[in-house]
């Protein structure tokens, strides 16, 4: 009598063919690894990115139990999942969304209250009371490119090259450093194409001079006010960067994880690669996970020199 092969229902044997070639020969497909099916992780971020698409579509940010029905999930893991692929929480997501919304439409010079309700707020009331936090001034004054915004800076020079320092009335909003003052100039104005750009008085250039004592000597430290506006997202990244002492450094992992998205280590690097006040939101002390070196939009070789003099 030939023997018979019994298999266990609940703990099926691994198909021993490799995958691409478990369907050819009239094979069945493998019911444990099913090869014919997506991964769950491709699943997942399919999943989550219809669910963005809907949230985008949408004219009121959906409830939390509405999203997670969407997508066939309980509400908590429906949390948790989004969170994890996308670095931040569906209510954050929104209002990012809904923020770049703003933006756009004042840039393009449609009315205010029109961009209010194009973009999601059902009051205007709600609107002014973000208003601020979304834009970094009066929608009025953005959608007129920051035209009656009062901006000073100066130039100063440091080992490193050249070093300009702005500060609106809230705090210090761009440190760039170059090689060239004329390019850093154009760049400041291109930000704020009507605000009022004024030149640094004294007091200002003693501003200045702390940000170059700073970059030559990190033991001084620096502790300013800081005018920074940039997506929840970015937000939360910069107020990590912020929490890494001079001489230390973390990994874009690291970031994430600190930040309670492990995954949205690709979204971290673009957070840092978007940070416009140098040496004081310290994207220089972020490396790669082995510890090497990676982009610096001022350069490789100043983010180089930043570190050896923290860690001397």
């Amino acid at each position: 009598m030939p023997a018979v092969l019994r298999v266990a229902d609940s703990q099926p044997e691994k198909c021993p063919l490799p995958r691409q070639h478990r369907r050819r020969g009239g094979c069945r497909p493998c019911k444990r690894c099913k090869p014919d099916q997506a991964s769950a992780e491709i699943q997942n971020a399919a999943t989550i990115a219809r669910i963005c698409r809907l949230i985008e579509q949408a004219d009121q940010v959906p409830a939390l139990a509405e999203l997670a029905r969407a997508a066939g999930l309980s509400p908590s893991y429906f949390h948790r999942l989004f969170k994890a692929i996308t670095g931040v929480t569906p209510k954050d997501y929104a209002a990012a969304h809904r923020a770049a919304k703003v933006r756009d439409g004042l840039s393009r010079g449609s009315k205010v209250t029109e961009t209010i309700y194009d973009a999601g707020f059902n009051s205007s009331g709600r609107f002014y009371a973000k208003s601020d936090e979304m834009l970094g001034m009066t929608p009025s004054d953005y959608r007129a490119g920051g035209a009656n915004a009062d901006i000073r800076f100066a130039v100063g020079e440091c080992s490193l090259g050249s070093v300009l320092v702005a500060r609106s009335d809230k705090g210090v909003c761009a440190i760039l450093i170059g090689g060239d003052p004329d390019s850093l100039i154009r760049d400041l104005q291109d930000r704020f194409p009507r605000a009022r750009l004024n030149g640094g008085d004294a007091d200002f250039e003693r501003l200045v001079a702390r940000v170059v004592g700073f970059i030559e000597a990190p033991k001084v430290g620096l502790d300013l006010p800081l005018d920074v506006r940039g997506t929840a997202f970015q937000q939360r990244v910069w107020a990590a960067l912020r929490e890494i002492p001079a001489g230390s450094t973390a990994s874009y992992a690291e970031i994430a994880t600190r930040i309670g998205a492990p995954k949205a280590i690709r979204a971290v690097a673009q957070a840092c690669s978007s940070n416009n006040i140098a040496v004081a939101i310290p994207c220089h002390r972020v490396v790669r996970t082995d510890g090497a070196l990676s982009g610096y939009r001022w350069g490789i070789d100043r983010k180089r020199a930043l570190l050896d003099r923290e860690a001397a």
